[in-house]
């Protein structure tokens, strides 16, 4: 099936599973999924339960770890806060290391699975360092968006890539001896063992469409949510969450909890790294925009937010991987539209095709994130990870 084709079929599986087809047959499929995500129900809290009775094994690699993660798929800004936190740890002396099992990105062959497999444990293959902290390695395609944005805007911070993160944390340990391991999207990665969950929890859509997957956006259940030691709400936009607070409380009554927002910062040049614009850049200018992120219209509205007249908007599925032909369509588009430039994300700016010359300047936006309130618990997390006086109780696995 060709990569178009794929991507149709992801996307009209979102709309059925969002509501957003109607009809006789996204109805049936509906019901198909429900039945399914009963089962997928079952086998999270079953395989949960194997690991809270001892019957299969976490392992400590004698480091800190850290854990954020989230109780739905896609779009919680998971990425800005494991930066964040990154650069914390690092203030305070820590020798980071991040682990990531690298969503989407080239995996090696059957073939080469295979052969390494009939040749033994020893010989299976290392993991994809993507930084030692001091240089960094590979391209975003083998790495994964993430992992290669984290490296390039971590200097000093250890970014390996492994589906196997218990490998992974051993090789970070082990040859660049770190000390801190953060474990991104690890909330379900219970095979290593953490001092610390922080769970990021979309204020716009705390339980996403409250389904298990496949039928919804949840990875386990809402009572999951008892693991977690800090809960952080993302896409604050300022006004009161005590509602969706008091919510949570429900499944967790002692987290810490920390409210952010993503801040935008400036405008990078795609093909120049010294142009940088001011957010006034935007302010009554013509752009299009090209996006391959699980929630575009957060990142439009910021650019409307910011002044942009928005004449056109290209949408992809998340982690769509660029062509030149989509790229040099856009701008074209873009151009006959008398857009002034073409923005994109920094998520997707690292899957876009290399660029030599454009009709049209390309800009990414970067965006960090901004705590609102509940700056003082964050820090009593850092505190903690970095000066244990007080130890954390072991969490509950459930």
């Amino acid at each position: 099936m060709s990569k178009e084709n794929l991507d149709r079929l992801e996307q009209f599986g979102m709309d059925v599973i969002l509501g957003r087809r109607r009809g006789l047959k996204a109805s049936v499929l509906r019901g198909m999924l429900n039945g399914l995500s009963r089962l997928f129900h079952t086998l999270v809290q079953g395989r949960l339960a194997l690991f809270r009775h001892r019957i299969k094994a976490d392992y400590h690699l004698g480091a800190t770890v850290i854990s954020i993660g989230n109780l739905t798929v896609g779009g919680t800004g998971k990425t800005p806060v494991v930066e964040m936190l990154a650069r914390r740890l690092q203030q305070e002396g820590r020798k980071v290391g991040i682990l990531s099992r690298g969503y989407k990105r080239v995996k090696p062959t059957v073939k080469e699975r295979v052969r390494h497999k009939l040749k033994g444990a020893e010989h299976e293959p290392p993991p994809t360092v993507v930084s030692d902290g001091s240089q960094m390695f590979g391209d975003p395609a083998h790495a994964g968006d993430e992992p290669f944005m984290l490296a390039r805007n971590l200097p000093g911070v250890a970014v390996v890539v492994d589906k196997d993160r218990v490998k992974a944390g051993r090789w970070a340990v082990r040859d660049y001896c770190c000390d801190t391991l953060i474990l991104d999207d690890g909330l379900q990665y219970v095979k290593l063992r953490r001092k610390f969950d922080i769970v990021l929890v979309d204020s716009t859509a705390p339980f996403g469409n409250h389904y298990m997957l496949p039928r919804g956006t949840l990875r386990e259940p809402p009572r999951n949510l008892r693991r977690a030691s800090h809960i952080f709400l993302t896409k604050c936009d300022g006004s009161d969450n005590s509602q969706i607070i008091a919510l949570l409380r429900r499944f967790n009554r002692t987290a810490s909890t920390s409210e952010g927002r993503r801040r935008p910062v400036h405008l990078q040049n795609l093909l120049d790294p010294a142009d940088t614009k001011p957010l006034e850049y935007l302010q009554n200018r013509k752009a299009g925009t090209i996006s391959g992120i699980a929630v575009p219209e957060g990142f439009e509205g910021i650019l409307t937010r910011l002044g942009a007249d928005l004449v056109l908007t290209r949408r992809y599925t998340d982690h769509h991987r660029y062509t030149d032909d989509e790229i040099n369509e856009c701008i074209l588009h873009a151009d006959d539209m008398f857009a002034d430039c073409v923005i994109t994300t920094e998520k997707d700016s690292v899957r876009f095709p290399s660029l030599e010359k454009t009709l049209l300047p390309v800009y990414f936006l970067r965006v960090e994130i901004e705590i609102l309130s509940g700056h003082e618990a964050f820090e009593e997390c850092v505190s903690q990870i970095c000066h244990p006086a007080g130890v954390v109780p072991p969490m509950k696995m459930l």
